[in-house]
């Protein structure tokens, strides 16, 4: 997804929704499809509204605030995660709140992970102990391999990295020569 072209059709939609009176706790309360959408009170307040928006709100905010459900079907917009059994992407889902966190989640730390270290002396034996903070979306466990090697190197230790995959808690270590997972649920 273009995140500018995402941008300009979001500024697009708030300049008609505030011109056509379409916000409001009137406007959210109303349950006729028909009616919301051939609302128009004929308002135009949509480029004082888009200044007001560029002036006070970030992209986090931005996004937090003004997509809405009528956004994300009008745009077809869908969740897609890679499935390794077809090898393939494929859509995993269409509901506005699964769209809506999904997009956040690339703003807030630009898609990275949140990994915090736990322990520098695990075990009592030197080991390093990383806790991933999961978001709901597991890691790229090539990537992450590749991070543990790395820091195992600098660390000369071994490494671990407690992550949630397939919705277990597992534990992913290398200790300088082999990578393993353990899956610490049992």
């Amino acid at each position: 997804m273009n995140p500018y072209k995402l941008g300009i059709e979001l500024f697009r939609d708030i300049e008609d929704r505030w011109n056509k009176g379409k916000f409001g706790k009137e406007y959210d309360e109303c349950d006729d499809y028909a009616a919301k959408k051939n609302w128009d009170k004929q308002l135009g307040l949509g480029r004082q509204k888009i200044f007001e928006v560029r002036k006070l709100y970030n992209d986090v905010m931005f996004i937090d605030a003004f997509l809405t459900p009528e956004f994300c079907r009008e745009h077809k917009m869908f969740v897609y995660n890679y499935n390794e059994r077809s090898n393939l992407y494929e859509i995993s889902d269409r509901e506005f709140k699964a769209i809506k966190q999904k997009l956040l989640f690339l703003l807030t730390n630009f898609g990275q992970p949140f990994i915090y270290v736990e322990d520098s002396n695990y075990r009592n034996r030197g080991e390093l102990y990383l806790r991933h903070h999961h978001e709901g979306i597991d890691l790229k466990l090539d990537e992450a391999r590749d991070t543990l090697k790395s820091i195992q190197t600098i660390w000369t230790r071994p490494v671990n990295l407690e992550t949630i995959i397939d919705e277990s808690k597992t534990l992913l270590t290398f200790d300088g020569t082999e990578h393993k997972e353990i899956e610490m649920n049992k």
